[in-house]
């Protein structure tokens, strides 16, 4: 992995910028996944390092890593308690009728033979909560910032769709689909450490960000 995708990097952390397409998980195909980079991502350690969240496949921006199993568990806890502030920006199918509020939306997974599993809206599902603000609109689609509270399995994806009723541009479960890719980006991170200084981190936008024309909102407005 090129250097620049490294965003922050200490004893115990690091930081990297994800590329879209790439899984964190070995998938079930045997193709190429986070694992197949994990020897340009020691630095001198002879521990591998491990994730300690994740981001979708077609989700690019800042990924969490832990460097020994010791960082691993405290910032999983981190992470459970709520104290980790994490920053994605979007573009919308469409403009949403205001320009800030938060989705209050339980979610639940469902599956089947036919269609696999995807997660849906259940009241009686797992509590979920995004804020969200409009940051910058082109050609009818807005540039969204969310803020989520929580960390459910495609959270933003179905807060936009069944939420906001606006489907991320390219989403290809909860959306229409895009050759360009799913306009979704971990745009920062932020986690307290105690009396150590905090990992934060801030990736790039993307370039398929840029060739929408979204390049003058980005990572600036947030």
């Amino acid at each position: 992995m090129d250097g620049d995708r490294i965003l922050f990097i200490d004893g115990e952390a690091l930081v990297i910028d994800k590329p879209a397409g790439l899984p964190v998980d070995p998938p079930r195909d045997g193709s190429l996944s986070l694992d197949n980079h994990m020897k340009s991502l020691l630095f001198g350690f002879r521990r591998a390092p491990t994730a300690v969240h994740r981001l979708d496949r077609d989700t690019s921006g800042c990924l969490l890593l832990a460097r020994n199993p010791k960082a691993h568990a405290r910032f999983q806890q981190a992470f459970e308690a709520g104290v980790v502030e994490k920053t994605y920006i979007a573009v919308l199918d469409g403009m949403p009728d205001a320009e800030a509020g938060e989705v209050d939306l339980a979610l639940a997974k469902v599956s089947s033979a036919e269609a696999g599993w995807r997660i849906v809206p259940d009241p009686n599902g797992k509590a979920a909560r995004t804020a969200w603000r409009v940051i910058g609109s082109q050609g009818g689609r807005a540039l969204v910032e969310f803020r989520p509270a929580t960390g459910r399995t495609h959270q933003l994806r179905v807060h936009a769709a069944s939420g906001l009723g606006l489907p991320i541009v390219g989403d290809p479960v909860y959306g229409r689909g895009d050759k360009g890719g799913m306009m979704l980006h971990a745009a920062s991170l932020t986690m307290p450490r105690g009396t150590k200084e905090p990992i934060t981190a801030t990736a790039p936008l993307p370039e398929r960000f840029v060739a929408a024309g979204f390049g003058a909102a980005g990572i600036g407005s947030l």
